[in-house]
This record gives C-alpha cells, structure tokens and sequence, in this order.
C-alpha cells in the first residue's frame, strides 16, 4: 500500500519557520515527481513547490519563491518544505503529493498518490 504521510504543522508568529515532512512508505519514487500543494478555507488547492526526485530539479509557485525551500532524502524517502518568514496568508492545510513524470507541476490532476494533510496556521 502507497502512503504519503504529512508531519510538522502547527501554529507559528508571522516572520517565523516551519518544516514540513512528508514521508513515503509503499514503493520508491524514481520516475516520479513530488510537490507540495496548500488548500486555504473557501478557496482551491493551489500548488506550492514540487520537486523532481530523480534529479532534485525545483519548482516554485511566485507566491513563495525566496521564502521556501523544497528537498528530499532518498535514502529516508522523505520529502520536506522548509518554510521561512511565513505570512498570514500561507495559513492553509498543506498537502503532500506525488506523480509519475512528466508533470504539469502546477495542475493537481497529475498527482495520483497524496497524503491526508497538515495544518499550518500563521498568526498576524
């Protein structure tokens, strides 16, 4: 059985930090890539930053560029966000997902595997 499981959300002051895991568990992911999206209240599930695992290449949504770092540990089959000087306005639950290549990075369609989510909360 494929699982994403998603850890490390939590309540943080706007201009702090949080790291977000998500860990794989089922099949290695050679060949595929993965990425983080976020869905805030009332809103639709936007894509964050995803990542290609094969070679590591980045991808950043505007919103977040400078401000967050997507990574992964092969040998832990774990992918994580670092997320600094975070805003009110990444306050969302952030879910962790993956896809076989190639992707569309932004378009959740192209995701078959995602995890049950994170709550991250930024408090003015």
């Amino acid at each position: 059985q494929v699982q994403l499981v998603e850890s490390g959300g939590g309540l943080v002051q706007a201009g702090g930090s949080l790291r977000l895991s998500c860990a794989a568990s089922g099949r290695t992911f050679r060949g595929y890539g993965m990425a983080w999206f976020r869905q805030a209240p009332g809103k639709e599930r936007e894509f964050v930053a995803g990542i290609r695992w094969n070679t590591g290449a980045t991808y950043y949504a505007d919103s977040v560029k400078g401000r967050f770092t997507i990574s992964r540990d092969n040998a832990l089959n774990t992918m994580y966000l670092q997320m600094n000087s975070l805003e009110p306005e990444d306050t969302a639950v952030y879910y962790c997902a993956a896809g076989p290549i190639p992707l569309q990075w932004p378009n959740p369609l192209g995701y078959n595997y995602w995890g049950q989510g994170t709550q991250v909360t930024v408090s003015s």
